[in-house]
């Protein structure tokens, strides 16, 4: 096996995949986030993005389409196939890269949520097997799956997930046997059983609050072209969408997460890094632990100052802004992983769906996919490639900057409206700048 198909040898591909002046992307990138705030500024004095009253109506087909009983009946049977799929190679696959489980874990699941959400939204809501084991319960005790035998804590907000997300990187990126599959098993064991039993003490708002992947999803979806209001799909800008994201107790740590953990991710494979901890004495592990918390703690402080170090109105609370802009950061998020995983969702990803028609390692087919081979097509392009992931850090940034504008406008005092904007910005242009550092030196 080759590091290209293997699943978890994952990442940027390294500076050769870059064939590109790495000053001049970063300076360019610069560049654009300086020109958008100085355009925004002269040209964007009131808020655009009302929630309450963005969007239009869907296709009233479409409508009725993704709101009929078949159709839901239908995603969720589809999750739960998969699911049951998992299940059946992580108890009786062979413990090899070869098990489709990682693949299924590390690439489908992880990396494969975001363009699924980008393109049909709130996907992992629609089927996750843990609301539909969750709903067969309810029906069988003749209960509602919606209300649970206790009210969520308003106080614990996104901070579940926010923590079952870290638990997740620090297992893919961290963990010295995350290629093997008893802990693989393990996490995933534990992950349905705190769901189900979330689930059951509180109903379907844990899911949507403590559930990693759900609330990762969500977030991703904010920036898809499909929203709802009153049971009705709309369609609405992107930006639009990312303005109904509200504050949560916890909503900065699950960005903070999702962005540290993958700027780890490049940071971890730089030569800098390598070096240094070949150099050392100390545990790898160790250092790669303090690595991993320091970038994702690293980035919420950085934001939170940011947000912080403004002027506001008489009787503000300084700290609930960091959870008011953070929806800013989501973009930012979105274009980092396009950035970080495209080659390896393109390749990785094929490469599961060829074992999984081989699922015990015994020759057979079930899937018809067993013969196929790995399209590298995108890294037999390595311009095209480095364009689209610089592309993809510099338009997130861009749209954190006019999302992070949008609501500013709406918050702050009229005096403070653009200076007040200034320390975010810079924040922005850190993480322009990091970002783009960590792709070429990956």
């Amino acid at each position: 096996m080759t590091a290209s198909d293997n699943p978890l040898a994952h990442g940027i591909g390294g500076s050769a995949d870059l064939p590109i002046s790495p000053t001049l992307a970063i300076a360019g990138a610069v560049a654009a986030l300086v020109v958008s705030f100085t355009v925004l500024a002269l040209a964007w004095r009131t808020p655009r993005y009302e929630s309450s009253s963005s969007g239009r109506p869907a296709w009233p087909w479409l409508d009725r389409l993704v709101h009929s009983l078949p159709w839901r009946v239908g995603l969720r049977g589809v999750g739960f196939v998969v699911f049951a799929y998992a299940v059946m190679v992580a108890v009786l696959g062979e413990d090899q890269l070869t098990n489709p489980l990682f693949g299924i874990f590390y690439v489908w699941w992880w990396v494969g949520l975001v363009p699924l959400s980008l393109l049909f939204g709130p996907v992992w809501r629609a089927i996750s097997p843990v609301r539909t084991i969750n709903l067969a319960f309810a029906r069988i005790s003749g209960s509602d799956p919606e209300v649970g035998m206790l009210e969520y804590p308003r106080r614990l907000g996104y901070w579940p997930a926010a923590l079952g997300l870290f638990a997740f990187v620090w297992l893919e990126l961290v963990y010295p046997f995350s290629t093997e599959l008893g802990p693989v098993r393990l996490w995933c064991a534990a992950y349905v059983a705190i769901m189900l039993i979330g689930g059951a003490l509180f109903g379907n708002s844990f899911y949507e609050r403590a559930d990693p992947f759900e609330v990762y999803s969500t977030l991703v979806s904010k920036m898809s072209v499909w929203g709802s209001r009153d049971g009705r799909l709309l369609v609405r800008s992107p930006l639009a969408n990312l303005a109904t994201v509200g504050a949560q107790p916890g909503l900065v740590a699950v960005v903070a997460v999702l962005f540290g953990s993958t700027a780890f991710d490049s940071f971890r494979e730089s030569s800098v890094w390598v070096r240094y901890v070949q150099s050392t004495d100390t545990s790898s592990y160790l250092l790669n632990n303090l690595a991993l918390v320091t970038f994702c703690v690293g980035v919420g402080l950085i934001f939170a100052a940011g947000c912080m170090l403004t002027g506001v109105a008489p009787g503000t609370d300084r700290r609930t802004l960091p959870s008011l802009f953070a929806h800013s950061v989501v973009p930012i998020v979105v274009g980092y992983i396009v950035a970080h995983y495209l080659s390896y969702l393109v390749h990785a990803g094929q490469n599961t769906l060829i074992q999984a028609s081989d699922p015990f390692g015994d020759g057979s087919d079930i899937l018809g996919t067993g013969d196929w081979s790995v399209n590298y097509w995108l890294s037999y392009h390595p311009t095209l490639l480095a364009n689209i992931k610089v592309l993809a850090v510099v338009i997130g940034h861009v749209l954190g900057v006019i999302a992070a504008h949008d609501r500013a406008i709406k918050l702050l005092p009229r005096r403070h409206q653009l200076t007040g904007q200034l320390p975010l910005l810079f924040a922005m242009i850190a993480f322009t700048v990091g970002g783009l550092y960590l792709l070429f030196a990956g």
